[in-house]
């Protein structure tokens, strides 16, 4: 069974940082993959955050987090990274890890697996 697993959420203060992990399946893995995080507050749609290809470490971030969140992996864990700092509070959502063999892409459909998300709360 495909599992993606997020961890790292919480509660924290604007302006403080936090790391957020995503164990993935060695099944669904290729030098294809892209690993991507999104993420969705109450009543919005899912948004892109960012995404990082298997092979190559290429990065791709939304416009929203370019400069302070930082997506990277580790292939002898199977595991992906989001370091978020200078947090927000329009950063609070349920951030989802998603994998997907489409490349560095924006877009919901581009991605064949999601996790079940981790709340990220940044109170003012």
């Amino acid at each position: 069974q495909v599992q993606l697993v997020e961890s790292g959420g919480g509660l924290v203060q604007a302006g403080d940082s936090l790391k957020l992990s995503c164990a993935t399946s060695a099944r669904i893995l290729s030098p294809l993959s892209t690993m991507g995080w999104f993420r969705q507050a109450p009543g919005k749609e899912r948004e892109f955050v960012g995404a990082i290809t298997w092979s190559g470490g290429y990065t791709l971030y939304g416009s929203s987090v370019k400069g302070r969140f930082t997506i990277s992996r580790d292939n002898g864990k199977n595991t992906v990274y989001l370091q978020m700092n200078s947090l927000k509070p329009e950063d609070t959502a349920l951030y989802y890890c998603a994998a997907g063999v489409q490349g560095l892409r924006v877009g919901v459909q581009a991605y064949d697996y999601w996790g079940q998300g981790t709340q990220v709360t940044v109170s003012t």
